[in-house]
């Protein structure tokens, strides 16, 4: 059932090429919005919390701040509207899943940038 599965996935879903990215990378996402006939681009700029998934379900999640309150949201990476990722800064961070920026703030919540 598997290989069926991965079959379809492989022959019938459109891959996007993206820039490789992780947990700890700012990066901004562009994506379409569609409001009745009329459509425009928003982007979502924020730090990358996890990359979860493989093949066509990946799905990564962004966490922001606006203001004093954090937003996270979640893309799925094959997803039509998604139009380009930009990585803008990359991360140095020890996990994959990094949760517990969720309770950082001020100073603690920075994240050091990777030496390239």
């Amino acid at each position: 059932m598997e290989a069926l599965v991965k079959f379809v996935q492989d022959e019938f879903v459109t891959k996007k090429e993206f820039p490789k990215f992780g947990a700890g990378d700012t990066i901004t996402v562009y994506y379409e919005i569609r409001e009745g006939d009329k459509k425009r681009t928003q982007f979502f700029r924020g730090v990358v919390i996890q990359v979860k998934g493989t093949g066509s379900s990946q799905t990564f999640t962004i966490r922001k701040m606006s203001g004093t309150i954090g937003v996270e949201r979640i893309f799925p990476l094959n997803m039509p509207a998604l139009q380009k990722i930009e990585v803008n800064k990359k991360g140095s961070v020890r996990r994959k899943r990094i949760y517990y920026f969720r309770g950082l703030t001020g100073k603690k919540a920075r994240i050091r940038e990777k030496r390239s």
